[in-house]
């Protein structure tokens, strides 16, 4: 039997507004770029670089797996609406807009060797092509002149990474192209070509160009990334400046992958830049997103004047902040780690800011660089995943990225475009950060959570961080919520190994009970571990064989004490139970007695549903019920409570009762409150000893994921009793 008990709508303790606001980026949508097809949707789709109509109410982004540019109607940012799209002939690489005119740049090749592309004029209005132009190689990006005279295209010709270790020089070479725009449209005898061969000390015969923007002088400055290259050109295509982009001696990194740990103690000295994105920010200034290729990247923005001098140089700290908000992508350690790519910049009300996206981290980091010798990162802002392009629309004070990101074959989200409004209001993320501890604490896979005394909440993640797993220390009382201390759980005093922890609750004496949830394949037991204050295991407590017959991979999900009586959820169905039937399991502390009840699931629309989290309190215990869906495909993210008194336990292998629940809240609203789409992962419950709740959602480590972190008060139930 399901009752309901949905109470009133409770602000996110995330976004309680300060006594004095000050102006912030929030987003305020999400467009999943699936919802622009009117007929079959391709089973790859993406959203890589994008621009807006001169009035800002059109956006247009280019899709190259498959092979169209799509439009989005923004007159209503909070409410984008579809306008469909249109195929290329080719496979769309970058778009500029002037006016309603949007200049597509589409590659054409057949092969590494013969490269071909070609620049589209399209009304975006109507969606029909005015007139194209024949590149004779292969586009990478576009850029358009402030005074809408010209376009500039960069005609990488990339190389095959296959061939020679991926090694350039590898023919033919790149350069640049200048075309004029005459009446809307382009003037294709107006082509010029500046060649970039012979600038740089790095396979100078083979330049790539990379990513191109142009001043209000018609000077387009251009990165040449596998050749570590920049090069300032003018509109008559001769060569301004060009200077190698130089090196970075990066500390305080973390650059081994394996070892599913976070650890910020390695260096790399003399790490190359090797930038990708590059924009103005005055006539003398750019910044560079040093994303790196084939032997570099520094992780974070360089500023220069364009005759080749040094201005400012982030090092890590650009990463660093983003450690600290849990978006650190483990698996890329070894690599580039958060990788700047994309850029953006505008003026809103009078501040400049460079818009860096971390394609890996999945977060776009706002800089104000009023003074260039001296940028400050203002905010990080949650992005779907992997952030290619961004455009930024100050007439209405809107930014939108692109994230190209397509997660259907991984079962991750798919690729969304999303909206930013530039606003008298608080920063709506991050939620949670570390910032302020000591040392540098990277986190996430925050799977499960108990409340301590006052605004207190421990948190543990799980086996992603398989060779550091911690219970976390957060601080609830402040905006965002903070983690204040991360304790080790060991095991004979080194990292406790085969731990998967899925639930956490208090012992009662100063210490905790884990759920881990086994996988039997993987050699990791399904067990309660009993773990001192300091995070030594004292007790590891295996299944019996009367569960372990019947077990399956999907075990505990979440931990709660009532007395002597630990109670664990069976995320999903083992070989025992009925269809949308799962056992909340008991062990008695002072007994060792196992048993159990019987809970009824909802029925999936789509894949599956479980339980993820389970919490006493007062005269009830709660539950989280959820499926396994993301965005638009979401159904079921909801907490429902259970009549304490029903939680009788039989012995296993008796029949046991199917407890009664009743609907405390559904959490979509929750979850889409912050302009994002909806996660998929609500994996924490805690109340407080004052009966608040909070709930937070698993970032999955960053992998396959937009490593967003949601930590949020639904207020207490017993407020509408």
């Amino acid at each position: 039997m399901t009752k309901s008990l949905l109470w009133g709508s409770v602000a996110l303790a995330a976004l309680a507004v300060p006594a004095l606001a000050e102006m912030n980026f929030n987003r305020i949508a999400s467009f999943p770029v699936t919802t622009n097809f009117s007929g079959e949707v391709p089973e790859e789709t993406s959203a890589e670089i994008i621009d807006a109509t001169d009035d800002g109410m059109t956006l247009v982004y280019t899709d190259s797996p498959a092979g169209v540019i799509g439009a989005i109607d923004i007159t209503d940012p909070a409410n984008p609406q579809p306008l469909g799209t249109m195929a290329m002939d080719g496979e769309p690489t970058a778009v500029s807009i002037i006016g309603t005119t949007a200049f597509v740049g589409i590659n054409t090749s057949e092969s590494y060797t013969a490269p071909s592309g070609m620049v589209k004029a399209i009304d975006v209005t109507t969606m029909t092509e005015l007139a194209r132009c024949d590149l004779g190689g292969q586009p990478d990006s576009t850029a358009k002149a402030p005074d809408g005279s010209f376009i500039a295209i960069a005609i990488e010709n990339e190389r095959d990474e296959d061939l020679g270790e991926g090694r350039v020089p590898q023919m033919p070479a790149g350069d640049l192209v200048m075309i004029d725009v005459v009446d809307g449209s382009l003037n294709c005898d107006s082509l010029i070509r500046a060649s970039l061969t012979g600038l740089a000390e790095v396979a100078g015969e083979d330049p790539e160009p990379e990513f191109v923007d142009i001043n209000s002088l018609g000077e387009t400055v251009v990165t040449l990334q596998e050749n570590n290259h920049i090069a300032v050109v003018a509109r008559d295509g001769s060569i301004v400046s060009h200077f190698s982009a130089g090196a970075v001696d990066l500390e305080g990194i973390d650059a081994t992958d394996e070892r599913a740990a976070m650890i910020f103690t390695e260096s790399q000295p003399g790490r190359v830049r090797e930038p990708d994105g590059i924009q103005w920010i005055d006539d003398t200034h750019f910044a560079i997103a040093n994303e790196g290729d084939m032997d570099g990247g520094s992780r974070g923005m360089t500023i220069f004047a364009k005759d080749g001098t040094l201005i400012h140089e982030t090092g890590p700290a650009f990463e660093h902040a983003i450690v600290q908000i849990g978006h650190y992508p483990d698996k890329r350690s070894d690599a580039k780690g958060v990788e700047p790519e994309g850029m953006e910049f505008g003026t809103f009300n009078g501040t400049p800011y460079v818009f860096v996206m971390a394609e890996r981290a999945s977060v776009v980091g706002v800089y104000d660089v009023t003074e260039p010798a001296n940028p400050v990162l203002a905010q990080l802002l949650p992005s779907g995943i992997s952030p290619e392009g961004a455009v930024a629309i100050p007439s209405r004070g809107l930014l939108a990225t692109a994230n190209e990101y397509d997660g259907l074959e991984d079962g991750a989200a798919r690729a969304h475009v999303m909206l930013y409004q530039y606003s008298e209001a608080p920063a709506s993320y991050p939620h949670l950060t570390s910032e302020g501890m000591a040392e540098l604490t990277g986190w996430g896979a925050i799977s499960g959570m108990v409340a301590g005394t006052g605004s207190t909440i421990y948190a543990v993640n799980d086996s992603f961080y398989g060779y550091q797993p911690t219970i976390f220390t957060i601080d609830a009382s402040t905006t965002p919520a903070r983690i204040v201390d991360a304790t080790p759980v060991t095991r004979a005093g080194r990292p406790a190994q085969k731990i998967d922890m899925e639930g956490i609750t208090l012992d009662g004496e100063g210490g905790f009970w884990v759920a881990s949830e086994g996988r039997t394949d993987r050699v990791v037991p399904h067990a309660l571990y009993h773990i001192a204050a300091d995070g030594s295991i004292e007790a590891e407590i295996g299944l019996p064989p009367e569960l372990m017959a019947v077990e399956r991979r999907f075990g505990f999900e979440g931990i709660t004490r009532v007395g002597d009586t630990l109670w664990m959820p069976v995320q999903r169905e083992w070989k025992d139970d009925p269809e949308n039937h799962v056992k909340l399991v008991s062990y008695n502390i002072e007994t060792e007695e196992w048993g159990y009840v019987r809970y009824q699931k909802a029925a999936p629309e789509k894949g599956w549903v479980g339980l993820s989290e389970i919490t006493a309190h007062g005269d009830w215990v709660y539950v989280v019920e959820r499926d396994n869906q993301h965005g638009l495909e979401a159904e079921t993210k909801k907490v429902y409570r259970i009549p304490a008194a029903e939680m009788m336990p039989v012995a296993l292998g008796e029949e046991a009762p199917v407890v009664s629940k009743d609907l405390v809240r559904d959490l979509i609203p929750d979850l889409t409150s912050t302009g994002g789409y909806v996660l998929d992962k609500v994996e924490g419950l805690a109340i407080t000893e004052q009966g608040e709740i909070f709930v937070s959602t698993d970032n999955d480590g960053v992998d396959d994921h937009s490593g967003e972190t949601m930590f949020f008060s639904i207020g207490s139930p017993g407020a509408a009793n």
